[in-house]
C-alpha cells in the first residue's frame, strides 16, 4: 500500500521540477512513511511514498524493466502475481525484486495497455514508456484505490489523493456549483467529478492513456449481470461461493507483516475471519469499536464472540462525542471528498488502535453488494411486486395507506407511499433514495435565491441514469447502480482513506473480481428469497459462522451522531454554519438554515444533512480557500477563524 503522484508536461522540451514531486509525495506521506522514491526526467516526473508489505528489502519504487525505458509508481496489491512472475520469467523478463510492482512493468512490456486484463488485486499506478512518450495509467476493476488528475493545455497532474496535486501552484481551487447540489443529493459526489472543476476522478475499471499532449479514457472491464440464471443447483452454487471465499481470502492474507480483521459483528467480516482462522503463519488479531449510548446496538458483543470461536486475539474500544468532534475536520482533509459517513470517524480511531498491532486490516466491505444484504433490495423488490399486483387500483391503495399513515405516523411507510407512482428507475438513484433529502424537496428551500439560479438539479441526479437503463431485472438493476456509484464513490473512499490516515492497508476480499463476476451470475432468489437477504451467502456459511450472528438483524456500523448533532455537538455547529465565512459564500439561505436545525432538534431526522452542511463548510475552510489542516488542528480553530471568503459567482 503507498500513495503515488506525478507531472507530465506535454511540450517535450519542458521540464518537471523535483522540488514539486517531492511537495506533492510530502503531502500524501501518511499512505508510505517507510520509504519515498522519485524519478524526475525531463517531461515526466514520477513520485512515490512506500508502506511495506511485501519484499520489505527491495520494494522501493519508482522502478523500471531492464533498460530504463518502462517506469512505474504502483499503489496495491496483485494476489496473482507469483503466477505472472513465472510466466513473465518464461518469457525471457529479468527480475531485480520479488515485488508484484515489477511484475506490472514487465506485464505491461508483453500486452501493453491490456496488462490490466491479467491482474487481480487493487491497484492505481501510472507507467511512463519513454521510448512512445506515453503516460499510462489505470485503476482497478472495483475502485478499491483511488486515483485522481487534473488537467490543463500544458500538463496533466495525477496522484493518490487530490491534496497532492493541489500542492502544484497551477492546478486552480474552483469549485463547481452543480458538485454541491449533487453532493447534497446523495450525500456523496458519484461520477468522475469532484468539487474542484479542475480533479477528476479515474473511474473504476478505466485506464488513461496521454500522449502528444492528448488524453484518451478507456474502460476494459464491467459487471455484467446474466439475463438467466446460470446456476439452477443452489448446492452447488454454495460450494462454489465457498471455494472462491476461500481462495480469495487465502489471496488476501499474502503479507511479510502481521494481518488484523476488522470486525463489525456482522455476517460478512465474521467469514472473512473464518476462512483465514488457522491457516496463518503469522498471528491474527480482530479489532472492533462499540457504543454504549441508549437506541444504538453495541457491537462488541458479537465481535467477541467472532473472535473467540475462531481463537484470534481481539481488541475493542468505543469513543465520546468529542472524540467525535475533535477528529471531524481532520476526517475532512482525509477524504478531501464530500462524503457524509459520520461511520468513518469510528473507523478510524478503531484502525488507530489497530495500528499499535498491525499493518495490514481486512474487512467485509463489498459483500452486501455482491449478494444483496441491504433490507432496501428486499423492501424495494416487494414495492415493485406489489405496484404490478394492484395495477390501477393504486390509487385507492395508496389513498388507503397514507390514511394509515396519519395514525401510525411511520417514516418508513411514508418513504414507500411516495413511491407507489413513480417507475423504479426515477427514483432509485442510490440505495439511499436520494429523492428523500431534505434537499431535493421543492418544499424545503435552503439554497440561497442567488446560488438556485447556479444549480441545475437535472445535472445534479443525472449522473446515475446511464445505470439505471439496462437490461436487467430490478434487483440487479440496483446492485448494478451501487456497484458503479455507491461503492467507489463512498464506501471504498472511506475505507481505503480513513485507514490510510493510520498508515493501515486494508483489504477486501469480497471485492475480488472473480467473487463479484460469480455473484452477478446468479439468479435473483439466490440473493433475496422472500424476505431473507443475502440467502445463498447465509446457506453457504450457515455451518462455519456463529447462529448468533448469522441470524442478525443487520445494523451497519451505528455511531450515536445523531444524538450528538442534536445535543452535545449542536452549539459547535451553530457556531460553524452560521458564522459570517459560511454564510459569505452565498449558497445558503439563513431561514431555510434555521428551519432545517429546528426540525432536526424536533425528531433528529435530519442529522445527517446537518452533517452534510458541516462537511461541505469544512471542506471549504481547507481545500477551496486554500488552506490546510495539520494533523494537530483542533476543531475549534476553523470555527475562530473568520477570515473573507468570496462568494459565489457565476
Amino acid at each position: 500500500m503507498c500513495g503515488i503522484c506525478g507531472k507530465l508536461m506535454f511540450d517535450q522540451q519542458a521540464t518537471v521540477p523535483p522540488e514539486l514531486v517531492k511537495a506533492m509525495a510530502d503531502t500524501i506521506s501518511h499512505r508510505g512513511p517507510d520509504d519515498e522514491g522519485y524519478h524526475v526526467s525531463g517531461q515526466i516526473g514520477l513520485g512515490f511514498r512506500r508502506l511495506s508489505i511485501i519484499d520489505l528489502n527491495t520494494g522501493h519504487q519508482p522502478i523500471s524493466n531492464e533498460d530504463g525505458s518502462v517506469w512505474i509508481v504502483f499503489n496495491g496489491e496483485i494476489y496473482n502475481y507469483k503466477e505472472l512472475r513465472e510466466f513473465l520469467s518464461s518469457r525471457g523478463h529479468v527480475f531485480r525484486t520479488k515485488t508484484d510492482t515489477e511484475v506490472i512493468v514487465h506485464l505491461y512490456e508483453e500486452f501493453g495497455e491490456r496488462c490490466v486484463d491479467k491482474l487481480r488485486g487493487m491497484f492505481a499506478f501510472a507507467i511512463w514508456d519513454d521510448r512512445r512518450k506515453l503516460l499510462f495509467i489505470a485503476r482497478d476493476r472495483l475502485g478499491i484505490k483511488p486515483l485522481y488528475y487534473a488537467s490543463s493545455p500544458r500538463s496533466l497532474v495525477f496522484a493518490s489523493e487530490m491534496k497532492a496535486i493541489l500542492a502544484d501552484p497551477e492546478v486552480l481551487r474552483e469549485v463547481e456549483p452543480a458538485m454541491i447540489d449533487r453532493f447534497l443529493s446523495f450525500y456523496y459526489t458519484p461520477g468522475e467529478e469532484t468539487l474542484l472543476k479542475s480533479v477528476k476522478k479515474l473511474q473504476p475499471g478505466h485506464y488513461l492513456i496521454v500522449r502528444h499532449g492528448e488524453l484518451h479514457i478507456h474502460q476494459y472491464w464491467d459487471l455484467h449481470f446474466l439475463p438467466e440464471p446460470q446456476h439452477s443447483n443452489q448446492k452447488q452454487a454454495e460450494e462454489q461461493l465457498v471455494d472462491l471465499l476461500e481462495e480469495s481470502v487465502r489471496l488476501h492474507m499474502i503479507s511479510d507483516v502481521p494481518v488484523g480483521f476488522l470486525l463489525s459483528g456482522g455476517l460478512d467480516s465474521t467469514a472473512m475471519l473464518c476462512f483465514a482462522a488457522g491457516k496463518s503463519d503469522q498471528p491474527i488479531s480482530s479489532y472492533t469499536i462499540g457504543f454504549s449510548e441508549p437506541g444504538i446496538e453495541d457491537e462488541r458483543p458479537f465481535a467477541r464472540l467472532a473472535a473467540s470461536r475462531y481463537g484470534v486475539k481481539h481488541y475493542e474500544m468505543t469513543i465520546t462525542s468529542q472524540d467525535f468532534l475533535d477528529f471531524l475536520p481532520q476526517y475532512v482533509w482525509h477524504m478531501e471528498e464530500a462524503v457524509s459517513e459520520p461511520p468513518a470517524i469510528a473507523l478510524y480511531y478503531v484502525s488507530k488502535l489497530a495500528k499499535e498491532y498491525v499493518k495490514v486490516l481486512i474487512s467485509g466491505e463489498g459483500g452486501d453488494e455482491a449478494f444483496a444484504g441491504y433490507g432496501n433490495y428486499r423492501n424495494i423488490l416487494w414495492l415493485e411486486r406489489l405496484k404490478s399486483a394492484i395495477g390501477p387500483l393504486k390509487g385507492a391503495f395508496s389513498g388507503c395507506l397514507g390514511a394509515l399513515n396519519s395514525v401510525l405516523r411511520s417514516n418508513k411507510i411514508a418513504k414507500y407511499l411516495a413511491l407507489l407512482d413513480i417507475p423504479l428507475s426515477s427514483y432509485y438513484y442510490s440505495r439511499t433514495s436520494s429523492p428523500f433529502s431534505f434537499f431535493n424537496r421543492p418544499s424545503n428551500q435552503v439554497y440561497s435565491s442567488g446560488f438556485a439560479h447556479l444549480v441545475d438539479k437535472r445535472r445534479s441526479l443525472s449522473v446515475l441514469q446511464k445505470y439505471l437503463h439496462m437490461d436487467m431485472n430490478n434487483l440487479n438493476t440496483m446492485l448494478y447502480v451501487d456497484t458503479k456509484t455507491w461503492l467507489p464513490d463512498d464506501l471504498l473512499i472511506k475505507a481505503d482513506k480513513i485507514t490510510m490516515a493510520n498508515s493501515i492497508e486494508l483489504r477486501v476480499p469480497f471485492l475480488d473480481h472473480k467473487v463479484m463476476e460469480f455473484a452477478a451470475s446468479l439468479p435473483s432468489n439466490f440473493k433475496v428469497h422472500g424476505f431473507t437477504t443475502k440467502y445463498l451467502a447465509k446457506k453457504a456459511l450457515s455451518h462455519r459462522v456463529p447462529h448468533e450472528i448469522l441470524h442478525r438483524k443487520k445494523t451497519g456500523f451505528p455511531v450515536p451522531y445523531e444524538t450528538w448533532l442534536r445535543k452535545d455537538l449542536k452549539p459547535w455547529l451553530q457556531d460553524l454554519l452560521f458564522s459570517q465565512r459560511a454564510l459569505q459564500r452565498g449558497y445558503f439561505d439563513r431561514y431555510g438554515m434555521e428551519k432545517l436545525f429546528s426540525k432536526n432538534s424536533e425528531a433528529g431526522t435530519y442529522s445527517k444533512e446537518i452533517f452534510c452542511l458541516a462537511v461541505l463548510e469544512l471542506w471549504h475552510r481547507i481545500f477551496a480557500d486554500g488552506g490546510s489542516l495539520p494533523v494537530s488542528h483542533e476543531a475549534g480553530r476553523l470555527i475562530k477563524d473568520e477570515t473573507h471568503s468570496c462568494p459565489v459567482t457565476k
